[in-house]
């Protein structure tokens, strides 16, 4: 299978089945000197680990991480860094049945499409499980980028059709609530539309935002590796997510040129600033120095114990109701995971950005 690594300067691949011994990631190019440990790595996979609420599966899984390589004393060495989970509370035999048909929503038809066999325990490595990996490196790639001085920030903006209000905000209420919502309205108002979707044997999806500050102006390719477009690809290569928006996003489609462009101007203390952020801190493909707003559509949970129709490997029409522990919402636990894979594409982007200008190359190497 292709298609598991991602970047250039710093990369990540990431490898392991849901009902496999472990899920992991090796993360290259890292540089020595980086402070880092377990406990770090922890806290980033404690966010997204399942069995924490009411609303999630109940899968009780410690998904406790171990460094096999890089890490040194506590300080990366600047060699490969392997992370390890281990699978602790696997049932495969919830899974056996669905061995023979398809489930709707899921990638049981298209895997074997594709490779004409599928590891059907769980999903294998269609799992949300998966998400481990990106998770564990981006808990390294956010501690480069705190260094730097940029944050990446992401919360549930929505969930089904309740929203947050902006003006109920404050960052310290993502981690109070089983919604990592920053609105504790809007999440009580979550809650009580949820439980009545569960009550229908029924799942519920939402919107991830993400804010990314401190970046400076200037990162990013033109052409093919626009940031943007980078950022998009890191978001969709997530399994559950549908769409991802920049700045504005479709409501651009809406406004008139003098509604849509940021106006420049500049301030003594800023130096160069915009009146409006319209554009979510990208143009022309490269980071203008304003926050970076992304947002992420996340889709209901497909496992859901409602009758559903599908066919079967023989092709007949058969009807289903999916056993198994399932999420019915992931959009919270989707939140760590947008973080982890901004904060990657980011630092892959700072790397390349340093050979970008020969002036800085000179005074980088000038002894």
């Amino acid at each position: 299978m292709s298609g598991s690594i991602y970047g250039k300067l710093f990369s990540i691949s990431t490898w392991g089945e849901s009902h496999g011994p472990g899920i992991g990631v090796v993360v290259d190019g890292c540089p020595a000197g980086l402070s880092m440990n377990e406990d770090i790595i922890q806290a980033y996979l404690n966010r997204r680990k399942p069995g924490q609420t009411p609303y999630s599966t109940p899968r009780k899984e410690g998904d406790r991480v171990s460094i096999l390589s890089g890490v040194f004393e506590g300080f990366t060495t600047g060699t490969p860094i392997s992370l390890i989970v281990y699978n602790e509370n696997q049932r495969s035999s919830d899974y056996s049945e669905i061995a023979g048909y398809y489930r709707p929503g899921q990638a049981d038809f298209t895997y074997d499409a594709k490779y004409g066999f599928r590891d059907y325990r769980g999903s294998g490595r269609a799992s949300g499980r998966e998400t481990i990996g990106r998770v564990a490196a981006g808990a390294i790639a956010k501690s480069i980028l705190k260094e730097l001085g940029v944050e990446v920030c992401a919360y549930t903006k929505a969930i089904g059709p309740i929203s947050i209000n902006y003006n109920n905000c404050s960052k310290d209420n993502i981690l109070k609530n089983p919604f990592s919502m920053p609105d504790m309205n809007a999440a009580q108002e979550a809650e009580a539309y949820l439980i009545k979707k569960m009550e229908e044997e029924d799942s519920v999806g939402g919107l991830i935002e993400c804010l990314i500050t401190g970046l400076p102006a200037g990162i990013g390719e033109p052409v093919f590796e626009k940031l943007d477009a980078v950022l998009a690809r890191g978001l969709m290569s997530i399994g559950a997510i549908k769409g991802v928006e920049i700045g504005d996003g479709f409501k651009v489609a809406t406004y008139s040129g003098s509604e849509n462009n940021d106006s420049l101007f500049y301030d003594e203390k800023l130096g160069i600033v915009k009146s409006s952020n319209h554009a979510g801190g990208i143009l022309g493909g490269i980071s203008d120095g304003s926050e970076i707003v992304l947002r992420a559509a996340v889709k209901p949970t497909p496992s859901i114990a409602k009758t559903q129709k599908t066919i079967n490997k023989n092709n007949e029409n058969i009807e289903i109701n999916i056993k198994g522990r399932h999420d019915p919402i992931i959009v919270p636990r989707a939140v760590v995971v947008v973080e982890a894979m901004a904060a990657i594409t980011l630092v892959d982007y700072l790397f390349q950005n340093m050979t970008s200008r020969m002036d800085r190359v000179k005074e980088f190497y000038k002894k």
